[in-house]
């Protein structure tokens, strides 16, 4: 145990020149992101405003559900088309630019498809839904989508592990003897119970590494990317499975659905009160009227656009209270250190964003933070 003291802890450095091209990504990034809303909100405002959404709604003589699904999927194909510019530079070229990526253009061609219809399908379900509800409990529609959309994202979560995330990454249970005995002697000594400890071959695409704590029940497992075992120590991947199962212990993915499902009950009802005020005045038959949907996708997005950073700011709790679970349970701030700065570097992220930044966009906290908190848990432990 350390003690005040004592000497602090001599931390490794960060590769500054690292560091100089984390800043040029993330600026390039957050530009992107930008330009992309940019682009989605004057398609949607477009739409809504020129009254052009109403006469290509018109050409759907179908019955409410299928046309709305019609309408909805070629919303989704053209905006696809739209930002396919910058989807390409920010998913492709600029990932393969700075060395993050190690994908061919076919094989990243060929997620995006993938991604692409599995999205498209499962929002044109969803949209679909919705419609049925509005067009049968025009008064409650809004409660019966919520609900709908829970299940639907508990399934989702449950499923994620063993049907998703296999979709784009070949998924293997951890091979080396002596670590998954280290690794469930851990397990052990926290007293929790896992379903597995799995490898996600993340080399196959790229050089960034990452752990995360995924699925509900019978499918939550710890998935380790195989950079980890490639370049981190038997300490530093235990200090990472520390912080995973200090996400299980805490229960968190089942607290971020609570989070979720509180924040969608809001914004359904949210939608609901501005559906009804804006379709009159706006040229739609109500909020029944296909032509809405444009609308309906507006309001949703301002919305989630409102309330994402006070999820990010949950989000930031809840790994940094995993994070002192690791040191708790490891003892070890010094490989906890080492682990941050190898994975900052590695990964290409920047040590110290700006408070704002951080504020609205991470869902984890910066490096500076984590270390000042291994540097805290060192002197008065």
């Amino acid at each position: 145990m350390s003690h005040p003291n004592e000497s602090p802890i001599e931390e490794p450095s960060l590769n500054q020149l690292r560091q100089e091209k984390a800043k040029e990504y993330a600026k390039a990034r957050q530009r992107l992101f930008l330009a992309d809303l940019v682009v989605g909100g004057i398609l949607l405002l477009l739409l809504v405003f020129s009254g052009l959404s109403l006469r290509l709604a018109g050409l759907l003589t179908l019955p409410v559900v299928p046309a709305v699904t019609i309408y909805f999927i070629i919303l989704m194909v053209g905006y696809g088309v739209l930002s396919a510019p910058l989807s390409y530079y920010r998913g492709f070229v600029l990932s393969c630019r700075y060395g993050l990526s190690t994908q061919r253009f076919a094989s990243w061609l060929s997620d995006q498809a993938k991604a692409g219809i599995l999205s498209l399908v499962l929002g044109a379900g969803l949209v679909a839904v919705v419609y049925w509800f509005i067009t049968s409990f025009p008064s409650t529609w809004w409660l019966l989508s919520w609900g709908i959309v829970v299940i639907f994202s508990l399934i989702l979560t449950n499923l994620a592990p063993i049907i998703i995330v296999p979709l784009f990454f070949k998924m293997k249970p951890l091979g080396d003897a002596d670590l998954k005995l280290r690794l469930e002697q851990l397990s052990q000594r926290a007293q929790i119970k896992v379903h597995g400890i799995y490898v996600i071959e993340l080399s196959s695409k790229g050089t960034t590494a990452n752990a995360a704590l995924m699925g509900l029940g019978n499918t939550r497992r710890i998935a380790l990317s195989d950079t980890l075992l490639q370049q981190y120590s038997p300490s530093e991947i235990e200090i990472i499975t520390a912080h995973e199962l200090g996400h299980h212990l805490h229960g968190d993915t089942f607290r971020l659905l609570v989070i979720h499902t509180a924040i969608w009950l809001i914004g359904f009802y949210v939608v609901d009160l501005t559906l009804k005020s804006g379709v009159v005045p706006l040229g739609f038959s109500g909020i029944s009227d296909i032509a809405a949907l444009p609308l309906l996708m507006l309001i949703v997005a301002a919305f989630s656009l409102l309330v994402a950073p006070v999820v990010n700011t949950y989000s930031r709790r809840l790994e940094m209270a995993a994070d002192e679970y690791a040191l708790r349970l490891t003892d070890d701030p010094k490989s906890f250190i080492t682990t941050m700065t190898k994975l900052t570097d590695q990964n290409l992220a920047e040590a110290q964003p700006s408070r704002w930044v951080e504020l609205l966009i991470y869902d984890h906290p910066s490096y500076t933070r984590r270390v000042e908190h291994a540097h805290y848990y060192s002197t008065y432990h």
